[in-house]
């Protein structure tokens, strides 16, 4: 099965994970490999940040998966391979929440 597909002036990259389909869309001259791997590496932080990641997760927390993604990636480019880091940021960014309510998203539940 072939995850990559050329659309105008872009390539798609994609994979499906159960329910969840994951697309990123690159530069002809990206490698695509190594784009399935940053989206592999960012759906499994999530997944365990989330425990068993749905695309609901993605729309009610929407802010706290750009925040991990924000983590993993700096200008389109991969800041930091590291799971278990991008995730301690996000359980200090929870932290932080609950200590400040202002500062919180409206949307902020608690796990």
């Amino acid at each position: 099965m072939c995850n990559f597909v050329e659309w105008k002036d872009v390539k798609l990259v994609y994979k499906r994970y159960a329910s969840l389909y994951a697309v990123v869309a690159i530069d002809p001259d990206d490698n695509e490999l190594i784009t399935l791997d940053m989206l592999h590496l960012y759906v499994e932080t999530l997944d365990r940040y989330f425990g068993n990641v749905c695309e609901l997760d993605i729309i009610f927390n929407f802010h706290r998966a750009y925040y991990i993604l924000d983590e993993i990636l700096l200008g389109g480019e991969l800041q930091d391979s590291n799971k278990r880091a991008a995730l301690h940021a996000a359980y200090e960014g929870d932290a932080l929440a609950e200590k400040v309510p202002e500062f919180a998203p409206k949307s902020y539940h608690r796990k």
